[in-house]
């Protein structure tokens, strides 16, 4: 309450002068630079359904923490990375992960409600979740996010043809050579880490502002996995710093701003014409060095 209102009461400058503003913006700057490269992953692989299913599964985390006293975002990046390493050997095809997905979300909610009921755990605490606290940001969260931030970039480009390949194709890339299976276990245990480490920040219901909305953007403005990630990074770093700002200055939820601003960003760039190539995964795999 005493912070509230302060923020309340404060200008621009006085607040970003605050340590729980400065946490929130520096884990904003990380989350722009790990979790767009995650979106880039999630369209390439048309694996939409996700991101849904670890909001489930991390809703279930933090239900599991807040009856055994863990600390419950710490629960729920456990639970989401062993629930993306689960469903892998199921990503043979997207329609199969589309479907293990469907039964993951079912049986993760139905899971966290009954552990809620049970237990007789405030479950106000967990669904808080669902929107966000970004001024509640600490130090386990910005070392999940910058691991992400380092993550992410790095192994796009030390795997940049077997990922590139991977998105472009799942079949060329097996045919090619590519420990598809191992790949996509990785890419799938990320991606729910991802989504966990961002809850804090948008709100699990909004987590798609700071991981799939740059990619899209990416995808129309880029010609290659290289330039379309580097667009997607771009975009985060804008969308953040300035939905932050705007719903600072307005004292507005910030989870909702940047969703709004990363839309209207999305809808900004549909405007742009297509280009002569109007699929990036193409280009992508045109741009991967010879194997030989």
């Amino acid at each position: 309450m005493i912070l509230a209102g302060a923020l309340a009461s404060a200008g621009l400058g006085e607040l970003l002068g605050l340590p729980p503003v400065q946490r929130a913006g520096f884990a904003l700057l990380l989350a722009a630079v790990g979790l767009p490269v995650v979106g880039v992953v999630i369209v390439g692989l048309d694996i939409m359904p996700v991101r849904f299913a670890m909001m489930h599964v991390a809703l279930l985390g933090i239900a599991i923490g807040l009856l055994t006293g863990l600390d419950p975002m710490l629960c729920a990046l456990v639970a989401c990375a062993l629930a993306g390493a689960g469903v892998a050997p199921l990503a043979r095809t997207p329609d199969g992960l589309s479907g293990a997905m469907g039964l993951l979300m079912s049986l993760a909610i139905a899971a966290a409600l009954l552990v809620l009921a049970v237990s007789g755990v405030n479950a106000s605490g967990a669904f808080a979740l669902l929107w966000g606290s970004i001024l509640s940001v600490g130090t386990a969260d910005l070392v999940v996010l910058g691991a992400l931030a380092v993550l992410m970039p790095v192994l796009l480009w030390w795997r940049r043809r077997e990922v590139a390949l991977l998105l472009y194709d799942r079949e060329l890339a097996q045919c090619s050579g590519v420990a598809v299976r191992a790949l996509t276990a990785v890419l799938l245990v990320l991606v729910a880490v991802a989504v966990a480490g961002a809850i804090k920040l948008t709100g699990a219901l909004l987590v798609d502002a700071l991981t799939l909305l740059p990619a899209l953007a990416a995808r129309r403005l880029g010609t290659s996995l290289r330039s379309i990630t580097l667009w997607a990074v771009g975009i985060g770093v804008a969308v953040n710093l300035t939905g932050f700002l705007v719903a600072l200055r307005l004292d507005w939820p910030p989870g909702p701003v940047l969703v709004l601003t990363a839309g209207a960003l999305v809808l900004a760039v549909h405007l742009v014409p297509e280009r002569s190539i109007s699929t990036w995964r193409a280009p992508a795999s045109d741009s991967l060095p010879s194997s030989h």
